[in-house]
């Protein structure tokens, strides 16, 4: 009998997610038109063009981020063409030839060193070459907090002490108190899996929150110290599979309370921002995985439809080498989970005359 009970909710559950699920999909983009960290507007012809081997327009984007202070935009477009730099850096060689004091190209150049030693086995050693490099940043305008995030990247490879992580950070938020960047370097320093604890980097993610503005995304930082407590397995179920949807399980009373409200803070703030924003688009992607780790479902395919086309590679890339096949594995997913859990018929359906043959 038993058996049988368990075959008939196993069938009730696969008609449910075979009626529900296609119609779950409004709203989502096509899997071939979704794309993996797709850049802005003002970043995608500085990347064209330095694939051509030309770096003015780079020059030019970088110089009108700074000149503006506009912090934010400055550093997402240096880690990216710094990243891209990383295979082709032909332009990066001509405009520092060019130009070997400009500070846009000495702060790209500072973070391509960085990423470069981070790959390394003997990445601390080669980190600590790199010193010169980030201090020639910082001195090309001191204005610009961007350096500061590039060191505090740099002090946790390093295995600095919190004495000088706590010199850096007074600098970083000296020149700019909200920049998302330096805190999510902060954050990072401070989890357990460097020099911090789980608490530690709990507590300043909800204070830092806490004294935001409202739609900063410095107000989803809690939500970042989440993801190192469900990625670590300390206490909790690491996020390693997806099995229909399911991306492990947590416990734990007091440690998913805390992740649960760091989930409700993102949730609440991805719904200031537009459906398809490209400028929140990884904190809604992290946001997804969460959800989906607190099994979350309804939430989790909410946010989803917030991102739109934009899958980012953070954080996909901790669970495989194919973020946009994870990022569309989940999706689909996170579809069936929320189908199996809907009724198979609603009172309308029943009510409503289905002729002969229905």
């Amino acid at each position: 009998m038993v058996r049988t009970m368990s075959l008939i909710r196993a069938l009730i559950g696969t008609a449910r997610m075979l009626r529900h699920t296609p119609r779950l999909a409004d709203g989502l983009p096509p899997d071939d038109a979704v794309l993996l960290d797709a850049p802005d507007d003002r970043l995608a012809p500085a990347l064209v063009s330095a694939a051509l081997g030309e770096y003015e327009p780079t020059a030019k984007l970088l110089a009108t981020t700074r000149e503006s202070a506009e912090w934010e935009n400055r550093d997402r477009y240096v880690m990216r063409l710094a990243a891209f730099a990383h295979n082709r850096d032909e332009w990066l060689g001509r405009w520092l030839a060019a130009s070997p004091h400009d500070p846009d190209a000495l702060v790209v150049k500072a973070e391509l060193g960085v990423r470069r030693a981070w790959e390394s086995p003997a990445r601390a050693e080669l980190l600590r070459g790199i010193g010169p490099l980030i201090g020639a940043a910082a001195e090309g305008d001191p204005r610009d907090p961007v350096p500061w995030r590039i060191a505090l990247d740099h002090a946790r490879g390093t295995h600095a002490g919190h004495d000088a992580f706590e010199t850096l950070w007074g600098e970083a938020v000296r020149r700019s108190s909200h920049h998302y960047g330096c805190h999510v370097a902060a954050l990072q320093y401070l989890s357990a899996r460097w020099h911090g604890s789980h608490r530690e980097c709990f507590d300043f993610a909800e204070q830092a929150a806490a004294d935001a503005l409202p739609g900063s995304l410095v107000k989803a930082l809690p939500m970042r110290a989440a993801f190192s407590e469900l990625v670590s397995g300390d206490g909790l179920t690491p996020v390693t599979t997806v099995t229909a949807g399911a991306l492990g399980t947590t416990g734990g009373t007091s440690t998913t309370d805390r992740i649960d409200a760091a989930c409700d803070e993102a949730v609440l703030l991805s719904s200031m921002y537009a459906v398809g924003d490209p400028w929140p688009a990884e904190v809604r992607n992290l946001l997804a995985y969460v959800l989906v780790g607190r099994h979350r479902w309804d939430e989790a395919l909410e946010q989803f439809r917030l991102i739109g086309p934009y899958a980012t590679s953070f954080p996909w890339t901790s669970l495989t080498d194919d973020p946009l096949g994870q990022f569309l594995e989940t999706r689909d997913g996170v579809r069936l989970q929320v189908a199996s859990g809907m009724p198979l018929w609603n009172r309308t359906d029943r009510g409503r005359p289905r002729g002969h043959y229905a």
